[in-house]
């Protein structure tokens, strides 16, 4: 059983109008939902398998060309506008953009929460958050009661009934299409890996270079090819220095290079689609730009547990509390953030059309997601990720325009 939500105003993710001002506090109806059907992250593997032949695939971004052979490479923290902000340390990404000569590259939305659990899901069934479960990056498991880090998968969960849907690589192996993933050795075989990127081949390499080559053999392995690869550093310099430091400028000038060594090696009839699973946004650390739950006491009332991240929080109330937390981060958080019920998230289409039954309870009672430059830190609880300098998770278009380029042979 599903909980639809009911009708909604059109909000186009990609209008102009959707990053306006709002008056404060903020209608939760003027949060930019992705782009979920027509162009978001779980819509490009359907559209590929779809012009592969795969049965019951949708191509939901209709301006893609088919192609035999199809390579994804997702750059873990690579956002829209984050690329399009260094053209001198990315010429190959930049030439793809749309402003350049033969450039067809676009955004597309990640999805919410943008954050790379629930993206990678995305990605690889197809669905939105709603339907495949892992709807941020730490949610309460309504069969314990616990939160579960949906990331690192503690505490440990049964990954088939987390996620019980087939990915988009398993239908197209099942279809007679060549799949594969080409990552580090270490997501092998890990519950992230088992969900969401699973079936057909996995071949695992250390370095991004000979993953490169190795997407490029597994394209050519078959008539028919489904192939994707994956780089996480330029995520992790983003984390610990920020998005515009020397190590992640380093970074960006590396995948850069790594991508330019894959498109030119596509066999015939290719195409390589770049992506990423979200955006980022530097945080200052002050009092201004931080709010540390921990130290808050009108916002840890009522509170049970504190799920999601700094800038896409789930809320968890004690029995009876769900109304009086939601009034209390409202009048606390309003100006800056989209502070909404679980059931006026759903509504407002923040997880996709539908949330399936199971997934409902995942979702918290508070659902918080900033709009400013801010972050809800919990400093006691989440020492680590309270010391980062970037982050994201939200829908503002730092975090959740996500490139869409491609090259074809």
């Amino acid at each position: 059983m599903a909980h639809p939500p009911p009708a909604a105003p059109d909000r186009g993710p990609l209008a102009p109008d959707a990053w306006d001002t709002h008056p404060e506090p903020l209608p939760v109806g003027s949060a930019p939902v992705p782009a979920y059907g027509t162009g978001s992250l779980a819509d490009l593997l359907p559209t590929l398998a779809a012009g592969l032949g795969v049965p019951g695939m949708t191509a939901g971004i209709g301006e893609l060309t088919p192609a035999d052979r199809n390579c994804v490479f997702l750059i873990d923290g690579l956002g829209w506008e984050q690329l399009k902000a260094h053209p001198e340390e990315a010429p190959f990404l930049t030439s793809l953009l749309p402003a350049s000569r033969g450039g067809t590259g676009r955004p597309i939305t990640a999805g919410y929460p943008a954050t790379t659990a629930t993206s990678l899901a995305s990605v690889g069934t197809g669905l939105p958050p709603g339907a495949h479960g892992l709807p941020g990056y730490t949610v309460r498991d309504p069969d314990t009661g616990e939160l579960m880090n949906q990331l690192r998968w503690q505490p440990w969960t049964p990954p088939g009934a987390w996620q019980p849907y087939p990915t988009v690589f398993e239908l197209a192996h099942r279809a007679g299409v060549h799949a594969a993933q080409v990552s580090s050795p270490t997501f092998a075989n890990t519950p992230l890996t088992k969900v969401a990127l699973s079936g057909g081949t996995f071949q695992g390499k250390l370095s991004g270079e000979d993953r490169m080559d190795a997407a490029a053999a597994q394209l050519a392995a078959a008539d028919r090819a489904l192939v994707y690869t994956y780089y996480a550093e330029v995520d992790g310099a983003g984390h610990r220095f920020g998005v515009d430091s020397d190590t992640w400028r380093g970074q960006l000038m590396y995948v850069d290079r790594l991508v330019q060594r894959l498109a030119e090696q596509l066999p015939p009839r290719s195409a390589l689609y770049v992506t990423a699973d979200h955006g980022m946004v530097d945080i200052p650390f002050d009092e201004t730009h931080r709010i540390d739950f921990d130290e808050d006491w009108e916002l840890k009332a009522g509170v049970a547990l504190l799920g999601g991240e700094g800038r896409a929080r789930h809320v968890y109330a004690v029995p009876g509390a769900a109304g009086d937390v939601l009034a209390c981060w409202r009048e606390v958080l309003g100006e800056q953030f989209w502070v909404a019920s679980r059931d006026e998230a759903i509504a407002a289409g923040w997880f996709g059309p539908e949330v399936d039954e199971r997934v409902y309870h995942r979702l918290g009672d508070v659902i918080a997601a900033a709009r400013d430059d801010v972050l809800l830190v919990a400093s006691e609880r989440e020492p680590r990720e309270s010391a980062m300098v970037g982050n994201h998770g939200s829908m503002t278009p730092a975090e959740q325009l996500v490139p869409l380029l491609e090259v074809r042979s």
